[in-house]
């Protein structure tokens, strides 16, 4: 009787112990199981996001080829595509980015202003600069070439002009991941070799209709934006205006160009003018 009751509590132990070794075994399966849930869920947000970025890029690509603008001979912007406003100034800010970029960068994007800013090699020599260069291009504006060291093309040889304009674009690509698609040379001095190399490299070659933040006695913020706005510069021979539908604005890297920029861009809105998106102009 007693080895009857024995067999039987040991039977009773034997089955307890299968019974937890299958709740462990169930358990475990039931976590890897989530695991393996978690990590499909996440590939799939992982695959949607891919998607995502895919779309957006190719939509991008998608935009830049309905170009609605193009550069004329005489260096405005007329409309290519029916429906196109034609009253339409370009801003555009060269010799950056010295001191002042970031911050009239910062001005235009609360304006909703796009422009280009046109830089300089020599202005990316150090971390600070290239992180300038990289926060202008991350909201949203486009970085136009004006040549490494801001040379006069043509009293250079052609194989400097190549090299001030290449390298330039090597360097941009290396900061910010794309290479410019505007030239405009420093002094709006360009050679036959120079607009080669520029086209070769994919770019479209702009200089300006005007500009007068270079101009001494236009170093003050009040006088640059009536200049500006009005298209006149009279203290340097200029008495009539230059502001017509398509003016390719030049303005400059420098503290009281930064100063004017907000009221520059007002004025001109207060006289019917769209501040044209680069993004809808033809390159090449």
């Amino acid at each position: 009787m007693k080895k009857t009751l024995l067999y039987f509590i040991l039977l009773g132990l034997i089955v307890s112990a299968c019974s937890n070794d299958t709740e462990t075994t169930s358990q475990g399966k039931s976590e890897s199981s989530s695991n393996e849930s978690e990590a499909v869920e996440e590939q799939k947000a992982e695959s949607e996001e891919n998607a995502e970025n895919e779309n957006s890029h190719e939509e991008e690509i998608e935009e830049k080829a309905e170009a609605k603008y193009k550069v004329t001979e005489n260096w405005s912007l007329v409309p290519i595509k029916e429906g196109a406003n034609e009253d339409v100034v370009l801003l555009t800010i060269d010799d950056a980015p010295d001191k002042h970029a970031v911050e009239m960068a910062k001005t235009l994007k609360e304006l909703d202003a796009k422009a280009i800013f046109f830089v300089n090699g020599h202005f990316l020599d150090t971390p600070e600069e290239e992180k300038m260069l990289k926060e202008i291009h991350d909201m949203g504006f486009f970085i136009g070439n004006h040549t490494y060291n801001h040379v006069t093309i043509p009293e250079v040889s052609e194989e400097v002009q190549k090299e001030e304009i290449v390298s330039l674009n090597d360097r941009v690509e290396e900061i910010i991941g794309e290479r410019p698609v505007f030239f405009r040379a420093p002094h709006g001095a360009n050679t036959d070799y120079s607009t080669q190399v520029a086209e070769a490299e994919g770019m479209t070659v702009m200089n300006w209709t005007y500009g007068y933040d270079y101009f001494k006695p236009y170093m003050n913020a009040e006088k640059l934006t009536t200049a500006m706005v009005t298209g006149e510069g009279p203290e340097v021979d200029v008495p009539y205006s230059l502001l017509k539908p398509g003016a390719n604005l030049l303005m400059h890297d420098r503290e009281w160009t930064k100063e004017a920029l907000p009221d520059i861009v007002k004025g001109l809105r207060d006289k019917g003018y769209e501040m044209l998106d680069p993004a809808l102009i033809k390159i090449n």
